[in-house]
């Protein structure tokens, strides 16, 4: 047989499949052709929807490999009732380096009035973020003056706050500063208050999310569970968003 013979002429040829147009594609090709301001508008409005889709995806998958990676923080302090826990200089040292090399990073942002909050806003260089808040009183605990006692209460919340903004498992102890009332056994009445917020803003069955963790109540839920479950109805509440 010639080599003229084994080529294929173009319709015998197997299909290509062609790759999905992305909104980004079609808006351009929308621009290219000239299409009207209202049909330029719903495509802008497609695409940005798209590409913040695809930005919470990127954040979701750089969490999970970067958890996969956290290991165990060892306990580094000694605080109340002589409990071990790993301050938060301990658990930035052992996370920063692994997040960074996911394109993750926090920030915190903290306002006072009668108490103190502090917001963990973890965000991913796709451009998503997610923010996760606790609050507490200024820790007048043994002989701190005024500033020491809102700096004791703001470091505590920043521990916390980057512990459940990354999911990892809520230290068994306290730091010895109750400015949230941290109990080793059960959440505080802070994050009853959070969890109570978050059921009603999801419309979820507080007697499911109750059975999930077998608790009575959300005031014994325990601590090292109250994570998971922030992380499960924020992903609940998003998918109602």
């Amino acid at each position: 047989m010639s080599e003229a013979a084994l080529i294929l002429r173009p319709e015998e040829a197997a299909p290509v499949r062609q790759q999905a147009m992305t909104p980004v594609d079609m808006l351009s090709m929308a621009v290219e052709r000239g299409a009207n301001i209202e049909v330029m508008t719903k495509l802008m409005d497609l695409r940005d929807r798209w590409e913040a889709g695809q930005a919470r995806k990127a954040f979701d998958e750089a969490v999970a490999s970067a958890k996969a990676q956290i290991p165990t923080i060892a306990k580094n302090r000694e605080g109340h009732n002589n409990k071990r826990y790993a301050d938060f200089a301990a658990i930035a040292s052992v996370v920063d380096p692994i997040i960074g090399q996911y394109g993750l990073s926090y920030r915190f942002r903290t306002t006072q009035t009668d108490r103190i909050n502090v917001t963990c806003i973890l965000s991913h260089k796709a451009g998503h973020a997610e923010e996760t808040t606790l609050s507490g009183p200024a820790d007048t605990s043994g002989s701190k003056n005024a500033i020491q006692a809102i700096g004791s209460t703001l470091t505590y919340l920043q521990r916390y706050t980057l512990v459940q903004a990354l999911g990892l498992a809520a230290s068994e102890d306290d730091d010895g500063g109750k400015s949230g009332g941290q109990d080793a056994e059960t959440i505080t009445e802070d994050q009853v208050m959070q969890l109570r917020e978050l059921i009603e803003a999801t419309k979820a069955d507080q007697r499911g999310v109750l059975a999930y963790v077998r608790a009575r109540d959300l005031s014994s839920i325990r601590a090292d569970k109250f994570p998971e479950l922030v992380s499960m109805l924020k992903r609940k509440e998003q998918r109602r968003g």
